[in-house]
C-alpha cells in the first residue's frame, strides 16, 4: 500500500497551544478512514527519534494505519515548557491529541497508542483516562510505580541514574526547536525554554519516599482504571522488566506480556538478540483491537519470556543464547519456591544449619564497580562483568555444584537477619552464578535502604546495632543454571557508581540459619517445545543518513592506589550525522565520571558534560551542559551550568547551586525544604532585549515552574 508523510503539522489545543506531529497516511485514507497508532514523546521527532520512527511508522502505514508521531508540550517544535515528568498537563493534551484524530477525515475513531520508555508511561497513563476514542495500547519499557521501578530509586536507595538523568534531561531539553519549522520564532521558543529550564533531580531530592509526587502517574495506585487491552513488552538487559510481571498479575483488562534478550530498546532491531517480528507481532496485535480481524494472538500464552542460557560473563553480548518458554497466566502455577539457607561456613544448603554464626564485614566504597548499567541500552559495554572483583570484598555463600540444571522464572527473595552499626544503611544482594574456573555472572540483584525496611513511604529510623529481619526481593529473572555449576550469594553495604553510598562507612552483620533465599523454580515443559515461532524481525526502509563521524561508547575503570581513588568513566559520542532528507545536522557528545575513595562514603562525586550541536547550513547552533553532585553527612550539593551559542556567539548562560537534606533530614522537618541558587551573568547577547515574562510563555499547569523562577536568573 502507498503512503503519504506529512512532515510536520500542528494540533491546536484549548488553551491556544500547538503540538507538532509527524503523519504517515495510507494514499486512499481520506476515501477509506482507517484506524490510527499515536506515539508520544518528548524527544523531538526531527532530531531525537526520527531513526527510529522511520524503522517502525511507514511499517504500519503501508498496511492500513494512519500514525501519528506528537512531540509532547514543550519538546520538539510543539509550544509550552517541559519542567518535569509526567505532568498531569502532559495526559490532559494527549486526550486533546487523541480527540483531534478521530475528527480527522482520515480516521475511522479507533485509536492506538505505542512508545517505549517515556512514550511507554504514556501510553499507560492515558490508557487510565480512560479515553473513548483509545482501543488499545503498546507499551514498552516502562512501569506501574514511578517510585519503586524507574530510574530514580530502587529499595528506597537513591540511584545515580537519578541525578544522571536530570543532567541527560537538561540536554535533551536545550535543543532548540527547527528553524525551517517555526521560521524566525524559533530562537525566542528556544531561549524561553532555556530559561525556564529545571534541573529536575532538585525536585526528585525532595522526594525520597513513596508520597504523593510518584504516586501521581502510577497506574498501580488504580488498577481497575485500564480497561482497554495492553501488550507489555520489555528486555532482561532493561532496567524496567520487574513490572511486566507485575502488571499482568494486577491488570483487569486484557493483557499479554513479552520480556526478551533485548536491553532498553526495541525487539526488531535491539541488542542483545535474538531480535524478532516485532512489527509483525504489533500489527496482529492492532488488526485484533482496531479492525476486529481475528489473529489468535489473544489465544496464545499470556506471558512470553527469553529463557537466558548460563553463560560467562561480559560486559556486552552481542546475543543471549536460550529459548521461549510460555505461561497461559501469570503468576503461574508451575512456579515453586525452593529454599537456599545462609549456613555456617559461609555455605548455601537447603536446609538450615543447626547452629547460628555472625559473619561480618565492612564494604569498601567501590564495591560495585562490576555492576554495569541500572539499565542497559544495547550501546556496548554496559552489562555487569566478571563479578569476582566485587566478590571478593563482600560476604559470600556458597551453594555445591548443581547435580542437574535448575531454571528460575521470576523473583528471587532472599530474608536476613542482620545488624548494621550506623543509623544510615543500605545492603545490595546479588545472585551469581559461579563456573568451574571461578568466573562469576550476576544473575539477579536487589537493594534496601534499611530505613526503608517496612515500606516506602515512611522512614523507619535504624538503631545501630538492633538485629533486624529484612525481605528483598531481587529483580525478575528467566534464567537455567547449568549442571556443575555454582550460586552465590553475595552482599554488600554498598554498589557505586549504581546507588549513591550511605554518609559513613557501615559494618554489616549476618546471622545463619534463618537467613534464606526462596527461588521461582520452573521446570523445563513440554508446552515450550510448541511455541509458534516470532517472524524474523523486519524493519521499514531505513532513514537516509550521512555520517561525517561514526558514534562510538566507552566505559573504563581507573584506579589510582596512591590516593585509593576508584574513577568510573562512560563516553558516549552519537556521531556527527546529517539527516538527508530535512538537511538537518547533529552532533553530540556526553561523559559521565564517576569518583569515590574506598574509605571515605564522602568523597563520592559525578560529573557530566554535554555538548549538542544542531545545525543547518548558516543555522548553528550548540548548548555545553556541565553536572556535578556531591554531598556530606546531611545534605547533597547539586551544581549544573547551561551555555547556549548561536553560531559561536554565547547567548545565554545559566548556573544552579543547590543543597538538599538527605532523606533523614527531610524525615525530621515538616518545613518545606529551602534550596539556593547562585545564578549569573553578564548580558551575552550585546544590545539585544531581555525576553519578557509573558504569561502566556509559562506553563500554568506546573507548580516547579514558579519555584524555579523564584530561586534562578539568567541573562540573554
Amino acid at each position: 500500500m502507498k503512503i503519504t508523510e506529512i512532515e510536520n503539522t500542528f494540533i491546536p489545543l484549548s488553551d491556544g497551544r500547538k503540538l507538532a506531529a509527524k503523519i504517515w497516511l495510507p494514499v486512499n485514507a481520506i476515501d477509506s478512514p482507517v484506524p490510527a497508532i499515536l506515539e508520544y514523546e518528548p524527544y523531538g521527532k526531527r532530531e531525537g527519534t526520527a531513526t527510529h520512527d522511520q524503522k517502525t511508522h511507514p511499517y504500519f502505514a503501508r498496511r492500513g494505519y494512519a500514525c501519528i508521531r506528537v512531540d509532547i508540550r514543550g519538546s520538539g517544535e510543539s509550544d509550552g515548557l517541559l519542567l518535569d515528568e509526567y505532568p498531569k498537563q502532559e495526559q490532559d493534551d494527549c486526550l486533546e491529541v487523541l480527540d483531534w484524530i478521530a475528527k480527522q477525515p482520515w480516521c475511522m475513531g479507533k485509536i492506538g497508542m505505542m512508545g517505549l520508555s517515556w512514550g511507554g508511561f504514556a501510553s499507560l497513563q492515558v490508557a487510565a483516562r480512560r479515553s473513548p476514542h483509545l482501543h488499545a495500547i503498546i507499551s514498552l519499557c516502562s512501569t506501574d510505580n514511578r517510585y519503586t521501578d524507574d530510574l530514580h530509586y530502587m529499595g528506597g536507595c537513591l540511584l545515580d541514574d537519578n541525578f544522571q538523568w536530570s543532567a541527560v534531561m537538561l540536554a535533551l531539553m536545550s535543543r532548540p526547536p527547527d528553524k525551517a519549522l517555526l521560521g524566525e520564532h524559533w530562537r525566542e521558543v528556544w531561549l524561553n525554554r532555556l530559561k525556564h529550564q529545571t534541573l529536575l533531580a532538585t525536585t526528585w531530592f525532595q522526594h525520597p519516599t513513596y508520597d504523593a509526587y510518584w504516586k501521581h502517574g502510577s497506574i498501580c495506585e488504580d488498577w481497575s482504571a485500564i480497561q482497554c487491552p495492553v501488550y507489555l513488552i520489555g528486555g532482561w538487559a532493561d532496567g524496567y522488566s520487574n513490572t511486566i510481571p507485575r502488571m499482568l498479575e494486577s491488570l483487569q483488562c486484557p493483557r499479554k506480556g513479552l520480556i526478551g534478550p533485548w536491553a532498553h530498546t526495541f525487539p526488531h532491531y535491539g541488542e542483545p538478540g535474538p531480535q524478532i517480528g516485532f512489527l509483525q507481532e504489533a500489527l496482529r496485535w492492532w488488526d485484533k483491537w482496531l479492525k476486529g480481524i481475528e489473529t489468535g494472538i489473544m489465544q496464545e500464552p499470556m506471558y512470553r519470556v527469553w529463557m537466558q542460557n548460563s553463560l560467562l560473563p561480559s560486559s556486552s553480548y552481542t546475543t543471549r543464547p536460550g529459548r521461549w518458554v510460555a505461561e497461559e497466566q501469570w503468576p503461574s502455577k508451575h512456579i515453586h519456591e525452593q529454599h537456599l539457607f545462609l549456613n555456617t561456613g559461609r555455605t548455601l544448603a537447603s536446609l538450615p544449619s543447626a547452629s547460628e554464626q555472625i559473619i561480618q564485614g565492612v564494604s569498601p566504597q567501590s564495591v560495585g564497580e562490576a555492576a554495569g548499567a541500572w539499565c542497559g541500552y544495547g550501546l556496548g559495554p554496559e552489562k555487569p562483568m566478571d563479578q569476582r572483583v566485587d566478590d571478593a570484598r563482600s560476604i559470600c555463600f556458597d551453594s555445591e555444584p548443581l547435580l542437574e540444571p535448575l531454571e528460575l522464572l521470576g523473583s528471587p527473595v532472599i530474608e536476613l537477619d542482620l545488624t548494621v552499626d550506623k543509623p544510615e544503611a543500605f545492603i545490595a544482594v546479588r545472585l551469581n552464578e559461579i563456573f568451574p574456573d571461578g568466573s562469576s555472572a550476576r544473575i539477579s540483584y536487589g537493594l534496601l535502604n534499611l530505613t526503608h525496611r517496612l515500606g516506602d513511604e515512611e522512614i523507619t529510623p535504624i538503631k545501630p546495632g538492633e538485629r533486624m529481619h529484612v525481605s528483598i526481593p531481587l529483580k525478575n529473572i528467566a534464567h537455567a543454571f547449568s549442571q556443575g555449576n555454582r550460586l552465590r550469594i553475595a552482599i554488600s553495604t554498598t554498589y557505586w557508581p549504581l546507588v549513591w553510598p550511605s554518609p559513613e562507612v557501615t559494618q554489616l552483620s549476618v546471622f545463619t540459619g534463618n537467613s534464606h533465599i526462596s527461588l521461582p523454580v520452573r521446570a523445563p515443559r513440554e508446552e515450550d517445545k510448541h511455541l509458534a515461532a516470532f517472524r524474523k524481525a523486519v524493519i521499514a526502509p531505513r532513514l537516509a543518513l550521512t555520517y561525517f563521524r561514526d558514534p562510538t561508547g566507552h566505559r573504563r575503570i581507573e584506579r589510582d592506589i596512591g590516593e585509593d581513588k576508584v574513577t568510573y568513566v562512560v563516553e558516549e559520542d552519537s556521531g556527527d550525522i546529517l539527516i538527508d532528507s530535512i538537511g538537518l545536522k547533529t552532533d553530540s557528545t556526553h561523559k559521565e565520571t564517576y569518583t569515590i575513595r574506598d574509605k571515605d562514603p564522602l568523597s563520592a562525586t559525578i560529573q557530566i558534560h554535554t555538548t549538542v550541536s544542531i545545525s543547518r547550513g548558516e543555522w548553528q547552533t550548540r548548548t555545553e551542559m556541565s553536572s556535578q553532585m556531591t554531598a556530606d553527612k546531611t545534605h547533597y550539593f547539586l551544581k549544573a551550568e547551561l551555555l547556549a551559542y548561536e553560531g559561536n556567539k554565547l547567548i545565554l548562560k545559566r548556573n544552579w547551586d543547590e543543597k538538599i537534606p538527605r532523606a533523614t533530614q527531610l524525615s525530621r522537618s515538616p518545613q518545606p525544604v529551602t534550596q539556593r541558587s547562585l545564578l549569573g551573568a553578564a548580558n551575552l547577547f550585546g544590545n539585544s532585549k531581555r525576553l519578557k515574562r509573558k504569561s502566556d510563555q509559562m506553563d500554568p499547569h506546573n507548580v516547579i515552574q514558579a519555584r524555579t523562577r523564584n530561586r534562578s536568573r539568567c541573562y540573554v
